[in-house]
């Protein structure tokens, strides 16, 4: 199936202000684009890109002062099929784990699974390793957090979250996230596009996504606590330890968020993006 993605955010900066942008689609997707995933940028201005320690694209603006738009419209192939399933994967002793996984296991600004390692145990260490026992995580913070734009707070951590049992998909990630860890079971924080796409729709404006991935026997596994049911079309940004290292959008001075829209669509097969102009980019 063929997914349209984008997004338009704009601010209003007081001064010349440096903003660092993680919004393209991650490297290991770039091989499934229809059409190119361009930042343009409202007025025009020079762009550079590099990599961050995780692995994702980051964009570094230096934008003027007064307004500007960031934005990309986009075509992306995707398989149709639903998260992959193996419920059978066994949990990895800590002994063999891959290096590149043992960040995952730490406590995190967001992800407090040292302040959380008695309640996981008490909650979870009855319940088989591996898929079995991630899968009981997913549901007890499905059940635990209530979700709504309306609970939304940019500084909750997973603890707090537990506790005040209300959130946005961010906080339903984190707190999984932080219990998996806590049962040493990498877990590494997700954002991304999620559209409704083979589910009845939301009516509420569409927004970027957050999820996590386990590490299990056979590799890296997705799951999503605030939905709790396999998705198709997830179409991975960034991926970090939480929050703070996927953040979208980071600005180094006042600037004032004036426009946010985001696109997720599935599209039919003969759908076309016109070919934006492609942003100035400069070498990093």
């Amino acid at each position: 199936m063929k997914i349209r993605c984008g997004y338009r955010i704009s601010f209003n900066c007081l001064n010349p202000t440096p903003v660092n942008l993680k919004l393209h689609v991650h490297p290991d997707r770039v091989r499934d684009l229809v059409t190119v995933d361009d930042m343009q940028t409202s007025p025009q201005a020079v762009v550079r890109q590099c990599m961050d320690e995780f692995g994702n694209l980051i964009t570094r603006v230096h934008a003027p002062a007064g307004p500007i738009t960031f934005s990309s419209d986009f075509v992306v192939q995707d398989s149709g099929l639903p998260d992959r399933q193996n419920p059978e994967a066994e949990q990895v002793l800590v002994e063999n784990l891959p290096p590149e996984t043992l960040p995952f296991l730490l406590p995190s600004r967001y992800c407090e699974s040292d302040q959380l390692s008695d309640l996981a145990w008490s909650l979870f260490g009855s319940t088989p390793p591996g898929w079995a026992r991630v899968q009981a995580i997913v549901d007890y913070v499905h059940h635990r957090i209530q979700f709504g734009y309306r609970f939304a707070r940019s500084n909750r951590t997973a603890a707090e979250g537990h506790e005040e049992q209300v959130g946005v998909c961010r906080d339903f990630a984190h707190l999984a996230v932080a219990l998996c860890r806590a049962m040493n079971i990498p877990a590494r924080y997700c954002n991304g596009y999620l559209g409704d796409i083979c589910v009845p729709a939301v009516d509420a404006p569409m927004d970027f996504s957050a999820w996590f991935e386990a590490y299990l026997e056979g590799g890296w596994y997705t799951f999503d606590a605030r939905h709790n049911q396999p998705r198709v079309g997830r179409v991975v940004i960034a991926r970090g330890r939480d929050a703070a290292d996927v953040a979208m959008t980071h600005t180094f001075g006042t600037a004032w968020l004036t426009e946010f829209q985001v696109i997720t669509e599935e599209v039919g097969e003969d759908y076309t993006v016109e070919t934006p102009q492609r942003s100035l980019i400069a070498a990093e």
